[in-house]
């Protein structure tokens, strides 16, 4: 079995199905939801045991189109900013449009699990 090497809270890489950036710490990936990882079954345990982890945001709501004779179109952005209102990201999620009488739901949900630092020093 090989052991899993220890990273730096944060650290990325690629999904091998969906190519979207994920955590390197990830079981399964949010966007494809395919595992990345497989645990065996007495150390999946101890991570779900040991995982604290919370949903920190969760936004769900409808758009309806308001106009009955004539289509809309719709831009989907994300937008992340730092505590002192620095945009770190920025990206275009979806964009689509709705006809008449036509209906999109969104959701927006925002996880946050304690980072596992296996021999890496955080700085001060």
């Amino acid at each position: 079995m090989i052991a899993a090497r220890p990273a730096a809270p944060g650290a990325t890489r690629s999904c091998p199905h969906c190519r979207a950036t994920v955590l390197l710490s990830a079981n399964v990936c949010p966007a494809c939801q395919h595992h990345l990882r497989f645990n065996a079954p007495v150390a999946a345990a101890a991570a779900a045991a040991a995982a604290t982890g919370y949903s920190a945001l969760q936004i769900e709501g409808t758009v309806r189109h308001k106009q009955p004779r004539e289509p809309c179109e719709f831009c989907v952005v994300l937008a992340i900013a730092n505590e002192q209102g620095e945009q770190i990201s920025r990206q275009v999620v979806s964009v689509g449009v709705l006809q008449p009488s036509e209906a999109r739901r969104f959701s927006i949900s925002v996880n946050l699990v304690p980072a596992r630092t296996a021999g890496v020093k955080l700085p001060a």
